[in-house]
């Protein structure tokens, strides 16, 4: 027997050793504050490295507005999604996002539209993603924005009708193709005045410029708040080649081939106001192979016709926004202070 623990023991006491060693080293890891949820197996190590590394603005908030939370009607001629309160849709949880106040996503039958109507105090563009809208209001004059006619502009896919609603204006929209819907975004900005004069403007945005990076579509007029009538009338936007826009508020657009990635820069470098708000939108263009995801992040992955609000970030900022499905994806961004 003694012979036996003889030879026993020295096996024993360097089995014990290891068994020190292995538990002290474990625990040394784990207890460390940086370590402590450091996951037990290869596949859940690689997992947590692939999503922090790849969320890259932690202190942002993103919530997505799903599709299928918007208001929706269908009229026959008209089929239209509110992402936010409007008409008879109305839902305490989405009146506005900053200045962000209307979003709608409409689809006209041609030979139908909007009978003139009057708007004031609000900012109020379309942008056109398919077909032929044609618009006339009481500020239009012969020759104006190419010269189509006295009475009316026609737009199409690349286009962008912006209006200051201001002290009053009258406008009416109407799809006078014959066999085509037109499909399109209006949107309305609360303006950091009310009773500016009515002004309107329109430009087209090229598709090839989109598929290169976000191409900026409106941006604050330069002259502020405190813009003088002759800043006004030069209507100098901030950002060269925008649209000029009375708020503190940018647009822009961008068309995402898969398996590629856009960043936006939050404030567009054209606001000093360091908190931002950020709405992103997925129009219904390819019928639903469009996906996107937001900041690399696994929970933040939008469908067509979602949305999300991008919240708690400062001007500067990058946020990434990346094509993941079969088609590629047109973006809208709508940044706000």
């Amino acid at each position: 027997m003694r012979g036996f623990l003889l030879t026993a023991l020295p096996i024993l006491v360097a089995l014990f050793s290891i068994a020190y060693y292995y538990t002290s080293f474990t625990h040394t890891v784990f207890s460390d504050p940086s370590a402590k949820d450091i996951p037990s197996s290869p596949s859940m190590l690689n997992n947590t490295i692939k999503n922090t590394m790849s969320k890259a603005l932690h202190h942002a908030k993103i919530t997505a507005h799903r599709s299928s939370a918007r208001g929706h009607s269908n009229h026959g001629w008209l089929d239209t999604y509110h992402s936010f309160s409007f008409a008879n849709w109305y839902n305490p949880s989405f009146t506005h996002f900053g200045s962000l106040r209307v979003l709608n996503e409409d689809r006209v039958k041609p030979n139908n539209g909007f009978p003139t109507h009057p708007h004031r105090d609000f900012e109020i563009f379309s942008y056109i993603l398919s077909g032929e809208l044609t618009h006339r209001d009481s500020m239009l004059k012969k020759g104006a924005e190419g010269g189509q006619s006295d009475r009316f502009y026609r737009m199409h896919r690349g286009d962008v009708q912006f209006t200051t609603g201001g002290t009053g204006i009258a406008h009416s929209e109407f799809n006078e193709h014959n066999k085509d819907t037109v499909h399109f975004l209006q949107i309305w900005a609360i303006p950091w005045a009310k009773g500016l004069t009515p002004r309107y403007h329109t430009r087209h945005f090229d598709d090839a410029d989109k598929r290169q990076g976000f191409v900026n579509i409106l941006s604050p007029l330069k002259g502020g708040v405190e813009a003088t009538a002759e800043q006004e009338k030069a209507a100098e936007p901030t950002i060269p080649g925008t649209i000029p826009i009375h708020a503190d508020f940018v647009m822009g657009a961008g068309i995402i081939a898969p398996d590629s990635k856009f960043e936006w820069t939050v404030g567009a470098k054209a606001t000093e106001a360091t908190k931002r708000k950020v709405y992103i939108h997925l129009p219904m263009t390819k019928g639903g192979k469009a996906k996107i995801k937001l900041d690399g992040r696994e929970d933040s992955i939008l469908l067509e016709g979602d949305g999300a609000f991008v919240d708690g970030v400062n001007a500067g900022d990058k946020l990434s926004v990346e094509s993941v499905g079969e088609a590629e994806a047109e973006v809208v961004v709508l940044d706000t202070a």
